[in-house]
């Protein structure tokens, strides 16, 4: 079996698609999966199964959280070995005590390449940006992060294809993933 992390974007967010974890884990677990736990409240789901690809259980899920919770939910899956890679990727300075670092996970089929020609204008003495395996690698700096132009981002069309995770999250996940519980 395969360990995966599902990535729910926008539940739990302003009052909207307000889903509980134990409704996700039972969820997930009636339709198959095994091993199914989710970590804190905004829609991180880790499960297995024999799953051909990321992307088909991306379509899998989406139907089923639509079908269970009336709601269209923008799902990217990852694999244990995807979400490695994706860490392993990162900038040097990714996660330094100087930033504030977060993970842009694409939904496929979109790529990096097509969502950094599709970017807003950034604030460059405090943001910077940059590509990974299906996913962007954002940051700014923790003393100007005020002044940070991260809304122009979560503002724009483009975040209508990725989801969040910030950089302590993302690697949290994969220390679950290696876990075994």
């Amino acid at each position: 079996m395969t360990k995966y992390v599902a990535l729910l974007r926008g539940i739990n967010v302003g009052g909207k698609n307000v889903i509980s974890m134990k409704s996700l884990i039972d969820c997930f677990s009636a339709a198959g999966f095994d091993g199914v736990r989710t970590f804190i409240q905004s829609g991180n789901v880790l499960f297995s199964c024999d799953s051909a690809s990321s992307a088909e259980l991306e379509v899998v899920i989406e139907r089923m959280l639509h079908e269970s919770f009336d709601a269209e939910i923008l799902t990217v899956v990852r694999s244990r070995d995807e979400l490695a890679a994706t860490i392993a990727a990162a900038p040097a300075e990714h996660g330094s005590s100087e930033l504030l670092s977060d993970v842009l996970f694409l939904k496929r089929p979109f790529t990096a390449a097509e969502a950094m020609e599709q970017l807003p204008e950034f604030n460059d003495d405090v943001d910077s940006i940059a590509p990974g395996p299906d996913a962007l690698y954002f940051s700014r700096t923790v003393a100007n992060s005020l002044q940070s132009r991260i809304d122009r981002l979560r503002n724009n069309r483009l975040s209508r294809r990725m989801t969040v995770r910030n950089w302590r999250t993302t690697n949290r996940l994969l220390e679950m993933l290696d876990s075994p519980n």
